[in-house]
């Protein structure tokens, strides 16, 4: 979907907040630490069927998880080990989120299944372009900021709309977009890679 394309248009917008942030003493380490926190806690509200609170949880993460590597540009304090502890905890992020979208009454285990298998694989499938040498590649058609994007938008939807649409609720199809399309994602990650490894 290619909301990362948007990120330079709102370097204006995250520069001066970083800055701030980095000024008051937050540190990479700890904006990531706030962005999975905050990810537990909308896990938390979906799993109790309180979508608008796991709205605003996921609104929280994608803020200090966006801010995080700013921070570290700003500060001058970027490390291999602030962007290892990223990646890890937003893979932990993504599985609270999903999982406690399927495991309370929002969606079914198999639809919870499906979206957490296209997830973890589309992100591994990024990094492990980086770990075979062609260097971390995230392309394709559903990002984690697009993930985000959807996660607010169908959550603030079950939130209006309860009964859902085709007797779904909107975050049982919201779990079924991530799957088919995070497995077309893991794919095209592959394909990527593979082409970039015959040269």
């Amino acid at each position: 979907m290619g909301v990362d394309s948007f990120r330079p248009r709102v370097q204006g917008i995250i520069i001066p907040v970083a800055r701030g942030m980095a000024g008051v003493g937050i540190t990479p380490n700890a904006s990531s630490i706030i962005a999975f926190l905050a990810a537990v806690g909308a896990g938390a509200a979906f799993y109790y069927s309180m979508p608008l609170l796991g709205v605003l949880g996921v609104m929280l993460n994608a803020f200090f998880d966006a801010m995080d590597g700013a921070i570290a540009r700003e500060a001058g304090t970027a490390s291999m080990r602030g962007d290892y502890l990223d990646h890890v905890l937003d893979r932990y992020a993504d599985i609270f989120i999903i999982c406690g979208i399927f495991a309370g009454p929002l969606a079914s285990t198999p639809e919870g299944v499906l979206a957490l298998t296209g997830v973890l694989m589309s992100s591994y499938m990024g990094t492990q372009a980086q770990a075979v040498g062609v260097g971390r590649f995230y392309g394709g058609i559903l990002g984690r900021a697009d993930r985000l994007l959807l996660l607010l938008i169908f959550g603030i939807l079950a939130w209006l709309f309860p009964a859902g649409i085709f007797g779904y609720g909107f975050l049982a199809w919201l779990l079924v977009i991530f799957g088919v399309l995070g497995h077309i994602t893991a794919w095209q990650r592959f394909r990527h890679t593979w082409n970039e490894l015959k040269k």
